[in-house]
C-alpha cells in the first residue's frame, strides 16, 4: 500500500521541473493527482527537460505508470480559474487532501530588477505569479479542506526570499517567495483547528534544467557549490522527498514551519 492510497493532490506548476518532481513523486505513494501549469508542454523551452520526459506530459506519465491525473492549463493568476480547476477535482475524485502551491517563478535580470528600480510591470508580474498565484490556490481548497476536516497545504518560497542578494536585484521575486512564507504562519494558524497542516519549502540552488541553462556551466563546479555545506546542487529528487514528508502522516504535528532545502547554504549575499 502506498502511503497516499486513496488521496487526492493538487499540483500547480507542474509541467517541468520541480513541479512534475512533485506530482511524479506523490503519484507514487498511490495519490491521484491533479495538475496545472500555462502551458503543459513547457518543457519544450528546455532541450534537458524534454529529454527527461517519458510522455507527452506530466499527466501522461503518471497514467503510463498507473496512477491518476487530470491536466488544466490556465495562469494561477487568474483566480477564477484556480477555483475551477478545485471544483473540477473535487467533482471527479470528490475530495482534495494535499496542495502544492509551486507555480512561479521570476521575470528580468538581476541588474535591471533591484530593489528600487524593478518595473512596475515586472513587480505586477511576478507578485501575481508568485504570491498572488499562492493565495489563489490556499484560498480555493481551504474550504474544502475545512468540510473534510484534514489536509495537507504546500507552498514554495525560496532561498531569495530568506536572503537579499548584493546589489538588491531579483528584488520582486524575493519579497514575493519571502511573503509566501509568511503567508503560510497565518495559514496555518487559521486551519489549525480544522486538522489542516500548512507548511513552506525553500528550495536553494536547485539542479533544474532552467537553473543548469541560466548557470552556463556544471551545476557542481567548486564556485557554484563552495558556499554549501554538502558541496553539491540540490536536485528535484532532493525537494520531492520533503514534500513526501509534508504530504504525508509523518508531519501530522508539524505546522506554520519554512523547511530550507539547499544543502547548508551559507553565502553571505
Amino acid at each position: 500500500m502506498g502511503k497516499l492510497n486513496g488521496k487526492v493532490a493538487m499540483v500547480t506548476g507542474a509541467a517541468r521541473g520541480l513541479g512534475r518532481a512533485y506530482a511524479l513523486h506523490l503519484a507514487s505513494l498511490g495519490a491521484k493527482v491533479a495538475i496545472s501549469d500555462l502551458n503543459l508542454k513547457s518543457y519544450e523551452e528546455f532541450e534537458a527537460e524534454a529529454a527527461d520526459m517519458t510522455g507527452e506530459t506530466t499527466v501522461d506519465e503518471i497514467r503510463a505508470r498507473g496512477g491518476d491525473s487530470l491536466g488544466f492549463e490556465f495562469d494561477v493568476a487568474d483566480r477564477d480559474a484556480v477555483f475551477n480547476m478545485v471544483d473540477a477535482v473535487k467533482s471527479a475524485w470528490g475530495r482534495v487532501d494535499i496542495l502544492v502551491a509551486n507555480a512561479g517563478g521570476g521575470r528580468g535580470r538581476p541588474r535591471d530588477t533591484a530593489a528600487s528600480i524593478v518595473p512596475p510591470d515586472l513587480w505586477d508580474l511576478v507578485l501575481k505569479m508568485n504570491l498572488y498565484g499562492t493565495y489563489h490556490a490556499c484560498s480555493a481548497v481551504a474550504p474544502v479542506m475545512k468540510q473534510q476536516g484534514s489536509g495537507k497545504i504546500i507552498t514554495v518560497a525560496s532561498y531569495a526570499g530568506k536572503v537579499a542578494g548584493i546589489g538588491g536585484g531579483y528584488a520582486h521575486y524575493g519579497a514575493a517567495k519571502a511573503a509566501i512564507a509568511h503567508y503560510t504562519r497565518y495559514l496555518a494558524q487559521e486551519l489549525g483547528p480544522y486538522n489542516i497542516q500548512a507548511n513552506c519549502i525553500a528550495p536553494g540552488f536547485i539542479a533544474t534544467a532552467r537553473i543548469v541553462k541560466l548557470v552556463g556551466s556544471s551545476p557542481n563546479s567548486n564556485s557554484a557549490t563552495n558556499d554549501i555545506a554538502l558541496r553539491r546542487a540540490g536536485t528535484p529528487v532532493d525537494c520531492a522527498k520533503v514534500v513526501e514528508f509534508l504530504a504525508t502522516d509523518l508531519s501530522d504535528y508539524v505546522t506554520g514551519t519554512l523547511i530550507p532545502i539547499d544543502g547548508g547554504w551559507n553565502r553571505a549575499d
